[in-house]
């Protein structure tokens, strides 16, 4: 277990989401002081215009604000942070880094419950529990995609397969048990690491922009020799999607290229070569699914279409 003298910093980037922002550095201090967890919380601020960085300033002095020229992306934006606080070889390093998104709220106990997690035999990454805005249940983990998972992803599959290991899901029943449990990945709206896996692994890979970088990571993590665990008593409500829920169809093809790029990077020729092919037919399908709906206006439907076809195309691209 890990005492009240270890240290942690937690890091959030954000991109004009102020006021969930606020909620969820207010809900991360609470849970510091009340569990005397001793650490610094530093945000990036990917070029907001909704006046974030003034805000954080005027209201939590203490936070470590950074302000970067240009959007880095959810990997840059870390990956800066980090540089900021020492890594990889800094002489005064925190114990564990929480990586945290800013659509959070900490519930108290979590981040003691991680950190204990964090220090069990072998572990070097560890998430929370997640749940929705209305306490519902939200899967925090999952398996490394495979072919099957982009099936699922993108053509119609019986509803009973959706929730099962076949598409990357592990059981409820894990979740209720309440002990940590091992997982390929946690969703990286919670992703706390260890010291030393930071050092032996490195960081993100800043070429996964927006999605698909925690798998990556996480991945490399395995390769390392460290597992992953979910945490079941560390609960954090995840409202999700929040910043890029914003620019829709440009999220589509940042989702999509980085999908691609991920098999490329991890897997062999010929499971790359399967899998380009099925997101080509899956698009198709989507690009015919969307000009015949009716529900969309015209400008939204061509967005989307030109979004699918820009990915079609990113299938026949050697490198991303």
């Amino acid at each position: 277990m890990m005492t009240g003298r270890q240290k942690l910093a937690i890091v959030i980037v954000s991109w004009n989401v102020r006021e969930m922002l606020l909620a969820c550095l207010r809900s991360v201090f609470e849970d510091m002081a009340l569990y005397g967890i001793e650490g610094t919380v530093w945000v990036v601020d990917n070029v907001s215009k909704d006046g974030t960085a003034q805000t954080v300033r005027e209201t939590f002095p203490q936070v470590r604000l950074i302000e970067p020229a240009q959007n880095l992306g959810f990997a840059g934006g870390n990956n800066l942070a980090l540089r900021a606080i020492g890594f990889p070889d800094g002489a005064e390093l925190p114990d564990a880094v929480l990586l945290l998104n800013p659509d959070t709220l900490v519930r108290p106990g979590a981040l003691r419950a991680l950190l204990d997690a964090l220090m069990l035999p072998g572990v070097g990454l560890a998430g929370a529990r997640l749940v929705y805005g209305d306490g519902t249940f939200q899967h925090s983990a999952f398996g490394f995609p495979g072919l099957l998972q982009l099936i699922f992803d993108l053509f119609p599959v019986p509803g009973r397969l959706i929730e099962s290991r076949l598409n990357g899901r592990y059981p409820r029943v894990l979740y209720r048990r309440g002990t940590p449990f091992r997982v390929d990945h946690p969703l990286g709206a919670t992703f706390m690491l260890r010291r030393e896996v930071i050092a032996q692994t490195g960081m993100f890979d800043e070429n996964f922009f927006m999605y698909c970088e925690e798998i990556d990571w996480a991945i490399r993590i395995r390769e390392a020799g460290w597992k992953a665990v979910c945490v079941p008593s560390a609960e954090v409500v995840h409202y999700g999607g929040q910043s890029t829920g914003q620019v829709k169809p440009r999220s589509v093809v940042n989702l999509w290229a980085a999908r691609i790029r991920l098999y490329a990077k991890h897997y062999g020729p010929a499971r790359n070569l399967a899998a380009r092919n099925i997101i080509r037919m899956g698009m198709k399908r989507l690009i015919r699914r969307t000009e015949q709906d009716t529900i969309l206006d015209r400008e939204s439907r061509s967005s989307l279409i030109e979004a699918y076809r820009q990915v079609i195309v990113l299938t026949h691209r050697a490198h991303i």
